[in-house]
């Protein structure tokens, strides 16, 4: 099955935000700002990046996953997809 992604600039944009974030953070950590405000960032950009891959998730789901059930590859298929939600789940 052909990788795709639906949607990539706009998840493009998603990361360049999350690098910010994180960038953000190293700025945060040079200029020695509490220990709170640096967990509270770093919080944030982990929400980002859990939403992200909701978002990928989700696309591959309603793209991918259709397109290889309708092609006819029903059980290869939903094994690519359980193998994404395992990953998905494994995300703290």
């Amino acid at each position: 099955m052909e990788k795709c992604i639906e949607g990539a600039a706009a998840i493009q944009l998603r990361l360049k935000k999350i690098v910010g974030q994180l960038a953000g953070v190293q700025k945060m950590l040079a200029e020695d700002v509490p220990c709170e405000d640096v967990l509270t960032q770093l919080n944030a950009a982990n929400g980002a990046l859990h939403r992200l891959s909701f978002i990928i998730l989700d696309g591959h789901l309603r793209h991918c996953v259709r397109e290889g059930i309708e092609k006819g590859n029903a059980d290869e298929t939903i094994e690519s997809f359980s193998e994404a939600l395992e990953s998905f789940s494994k995300m703290a």
